[in-house]
């Protein structure tokens, strides 16, 4: 069996799967299998994948589902994998060469046990690192610490070990929404081991600067179940009370949303969304005027 395995969700992205692919076969260590999780795609992507299959060059899985988001697609990624780690890397992003024999080589000589799995960085097509990196000398975190406690902002490519993330909840499928934030997860793991971290680079991603905020404002709009799920949890467990109270302003505005008014009974922290419930309706008027003018952010 091979040790890690690399998992792409992809939907329509036929023109641009080949960059991954291309990068994958260039991989220095083979010791890899690719999961392609087709979410529901219509193009030439089975067609695309099939013929790279007949390539050998790469131990390929190809797995077609109907279309349920990018968290549906993790769900079916983690239960399809067998190696000890796994990696997710976008339909438009790539791998530097070296990057699967970086990882497994830090995971042999670092990982144990009390870890999830390892932390590296995202680089942009200008090879740029993605947000901060890690302070000189820190060696493990919490994910959902970075920020807080250390200053580190930007996206993180997670490796994570396959036996722990298949110990929490999958994300819930809501009906007619095709997004949960995938952080909940993450954060769940948070609450019982540490992640290794390293200012190494395991990904080139696709990264646009501008419009992160007005995309993730259509988001919210689109899936305000998946969010206010999300939100819930983020109230139990943040760090910081400062954290914990703007999670309860989103979660009161996603619940507005859904007609939900039952979220003050439903809420983790009800005193805290009881308090929050005046902010929460001033977002709630502040996402329903600005979502109309959102941009993306990653493709």
């Amino acid at each position: 069996m091979k040790k890690i395995t690399v998992f792409t969700p992809t939907f329509n992205r036929a023109y641009c799967l080949g960059q991954c692919y291309n990068s994958l076969t260039q991989q220095t260590n083979k010791d890899f299998t690719w999961l392609i999780i087709d979410d529901g795609s219509t193009d030439d992507t089975k067609k695309l994948v099939n013929n790279w299959i007949t390539e050998h060059k790469i131990d390929i899985i190809y797995h077609f589902q109907e279309n349920q988001g990018m968290h549906g697609a993790h769900n079916a990624a983690y239960r399809l994998i067998e190696t000890e780690l796994n990696v997710c890397v976008d339909s438009d992003d790539f791998m530097p060469d070296d990057a699967i024999e970086k990882i497994l080589s830090l995971w042999e000589q670092y990982g144990n046990e009390k870890y999830a799995g390892l932390l590296g960085l995202d680089i942009d097509r200008n090879n740029k690192i993605i947000g901060t990196p890690f302070p000189d000398g820190l060696k493990k975190c919490k994910y959902y610490q970075l920020k807080s406690r250390y200053g580190v902002i930007g996206d993180k490519k997670f490796v994570y070990r396959t036996d722990v993330i298949k110990k929490y909840p999958e994300y819930p499928i809501f009906k007619e929404e095709r997004f949960v934030p995938l952080g909940y997860k993450y954060m769940l793991i948070d609450q019982d081991y540490w992640l290794l971290c390293f200012n190494e680079v395991f990904c080139n991603v696709e990264y646009m600067e501008d419009g992160s905020s007005l995309n993730i404002i259509k988001q919210y709009k689109r899936n305000p179940r998946g969010f206010a799920h999300e939100r819930k949890e983020r109230m139990k467990h943040s760090y910081t009370f400062k954290e914990r109270f703007k999670n309860a302003i989103h979660y009161v505005s996603s619940s507005i949303m859904i007609k939900n008014w039952k979220f003050l009974f439903e809420s983790p922290k009800k005193l805290l969304t009881f308090v929050a419930i005046p902010f929460g309706i001033v977002f709630y008027f502040y996402i329903m005027n600005t979502a109309k003018k959102g941009v993306m952010q990653k493709r």
